[in-house]
């Protein structure tokens, strides 16, 4: 069995009188891709916010490779091997595409500055020799990213600037990746292309550890390792695909469907 690296106990997260997480509970492992699912309002956005600290937790702990993260900044917790994308795209659509997987690369610089410094183009000078691991991730992506590594994200399809989120995620080569509904905006094709790009990404990265949110339960099908259901903030429950496809309380809670 692999070794735990993010473990999330009695987690809780609150907006004024709402309890958006109520003492939720979540073990990931190392190379083990983790699909949660819920209906809207279940809390599943909120975990991600809680883990990388973009929200103030109210109660609970995160631990990542047994080191406590509660409580950090996100760029703290970046920097400890989190990346994320989320549900809308995040990306600076006039600058490149390489561009924008430097912002991912320089955590250590303020956003602004760095913004700033890619519009006068000095920063790309300076980053040359990224040029080439950069494309040899899009290369996981498409064939024909990797040449469109200097033209405007803006210039991109939809599925194609979702590879650039995602690789801008990757770029510090991060041990836990957080995938916020990659497959919003797009067709079920692009979504099943995405899923096959991804599956070559974890071929390489082994160790790599995903949680996927997503409402295609095919993606959730074909790609988890496990499965965890949210429901008003608290786990409703966790195992396998069929496990948890076939639970009386999931398939009332998510799927509307009552077996009684």
């Amino acid at each position: 069995m692999s070794q735990e690296l993010l473990v999330a106990s009695a987690l809780s997260v609150r907006f004024g009188g709402v309890r958006a997480l109520d003492g939720l509970d979540i073990r990931v492992h190392e190379g083990e891709v983790l699909g949660v699912i819920g209906p809207n309002g279940s809390g599943k956005t909120t975990f991600f916010n809680a883990v990388t600290g973009f929200v103030t937790t109210a109660g609970g702990s995160v631990t990542l490779g047994g080191e406590t993260i509660t409580g950090l900044v996100p760029r703290e917790i970046a920097r400890r091997g989190i990346a994320r994308t989320f549900q809308r795209l995040r990306l600076l659509l006039e600058l490149s595409v390489f561009d924008n997987l430097m912002l991912g690369q320089h955590l250590s610089l303020d956003h602004g500055i760095v913004a700033n410094l890619l519009l006068r183009g000095r920063l790309r000078a300076s980053m040359t020799s990224h040029i080439e691991s950069a494309r040899h991730l899009l290369s996981y992506f498409s064939a024909t990213l990797p040449g469109k590594l200097f033209e405007p994200v803006s210039a991109l399809t939809m599925i194609d600037r979702r590879r650039v989120e995602v690789c801008r995620a990757l770029i510090r080569e991060p041990r836990l990746l957080l995938l916020d509904e990659p497959s919003a905006g797009m067709t079920p094709e692009e979504t099943a292309e995405l899923m096959r790009d991804l599956q070559k990404v974890k071929a390489e990265r082994s160790r790599l550890a995903v949680i996927l949110i997503e409402h295609d339960m095919d993606v959730i099908e074909s790609v988890s390792d496990r499965c965890a259901v949210f429901d008003y903030g608290r786990k409703l429950c966790e195992g396998s695909y069929a496990e948890v496809s076939s639970d009386p309380a999931v398939r009332r809670a998510y799927l509307g469907v009552d077996d009684e």
